[in-house]
């Protein structure tokens, strides 16, 4: 069984005495993002930052914590769990962690230090035309005396419209093989030839179309190597999937409490509904699938922390695809559950199902990590 250290489990705490303090209640959160609309909130996120909990994995050296996989998921996982609107966070530190591998050390400084004091960042890959199939972009960056021309859309980038700056993924070079010629770049909020447009969606505001045209950036925009982008994507998988997994586990935990205390207070038939059989074998189930889940997600990242260079693509692929259909069915079963009051507005549980559907198709369908696991077995 996984454990944690005494200072873990004070964090764990300080995280969940934050969130039912300053989002503890639906006024409160509705004051902090438009009455739903808005997915992240700045305001709260600048008041993390302000505790040193937005740099929880940065390095010492650039203003944070230095912590590892297993403190950056407790923050994740019960940052989600208070129900706190930072949806932000996640983007940011799969992008940050790019930028920690790969970036120069001038762009390394201020790219993490911006993230230790609560700016947001944005990775854009998808396309129309790329989404499962990643490695088939067709944004393309052309090389100009001092720097880079880039021409093309990505779609679906979380962040990008509130974002200090995106991570681009590009082409620079057109090969035989696909997962070539990919370069990362680094793009400010604000620079020329870049129009962001939102996408409406069924959880609100969260994605982006981007248009790039004749958008010119710098030699030093380049993060890493030129034509190595497809690897240096790779190398980010770990704390990606891991990332994703600990706050479908926080939505997981934050739906099963809700529910439960709905079931408990709720009567029909002059008792409790969740004295019925139905009920409590239900509630059972979902409550050994989040379980199992925590367990999971908690022992991938101690492995990730205990082995920081090794590639875990079964382990990291699992704790994906696990926590997010968690999540989706514990939502699902909540509505449910909950009757009509599951599907009124007045309730978080029709939210908590939106948001918890998306996430077993961004970061990677969990058709693909399936896919990805059975190849792990020579399937």
């Amino acid at each position: 069984m996984v454990s944690f250290t005494d200072e873990q489990t004070a964090f764990a705490k300080a995280i969940a005495d934050f969130c039912q303090r300053e989002a503890g209640t639906r006024e409160q959160r509705d004051a902090l993002t438009d009455n739903g609309a808005e997915l992240h909130s700045q305001e709260l996120y600048v008041k993390m930052a302000q505790l040193g909990w937005t740099g929880i994995v940065v390095p010492e050296e650039f203003g944070g914590a230095g912590a590892g996989n297993v403190e950056m998921c407790i923050l994740l996982q019960e940052a989600m769990r208070g129900n706190a609107p930072i949806g932000g966070i996640g983007p940011t530190l799969i992008t940050a962690a790019a930028y920690e591998k790969f970036a120069d050390d001038q762009l390394k400084k201020e790219v993490l230090a911006g993230v230790v004091e609560g700016d947001s960042l944005s990775i854009s890959m998808s396309e129309p035309e790329a989404g499962s199939d990643v490695a088939n972009l067709s944004c393309r960056a052309e090389k100009v005396d001092g720097g880079w021309v880039i021409n093309g859309q990505k779609t679906w980038c979380s962040n990008a419209h509130f974002a200090k700056s995106i991570l681009l993924i590009a082409r620079t070079e057109k090969t035989d093989k696909k997962h070539e010629g990919l370069t990362q770049f680094h793009i400010p909020a604000g620079t020329p030839g870049l129009e962001i447009k939102g996408i409406d969606t069924l959880g609100g505001r969260e994605v982006n179309d981007l248009y790039f045209t004749n958008c010119e950036v710098p030699d030093s925009a380049v993060v890493g190597q030129v034509g190595n982008g497809w690897n240096q994507l790779m190398a980010g998988l770990n704390t990606e999937r891991l990332i994703l997994a600990a706050m479908q586990l926080g939505v997981a935990e934050r739906s099963f409490a809700d529910t439960l205390a709905f079931i408990t207070e709720r009567k029909q038939f002059g008792r409790p509904i969740g004295t019925f059989q139905a009920m409590r074998h239900r509630m059972a189930d979902l409550a050994t699938e989040i379980e199992c889940t925590r367990q999971l997600v908690y022992a991938v990242a101690k492995e990730a922390d205990d082995n920081p260079t090794k590639l875990l693509p079964r382990e990291a692929s699992m704790a994906k695809l696990k926590a997010t259909e968690t999540s989706k069915r514990m939502t699902i079963d909540a509505m449910q559950m909950m009757g009509g009051y599951g599907y009124a507005t007045e309730f978080d549980a029709e939210r908590l199902m939106r948001g918890a559907i998306i996430s077993t198709v961004y970061g990677g369908t969990n058709e693909i990590q399936r896919d990805i696991i059975g190849k792990t077995f020579g399937l």
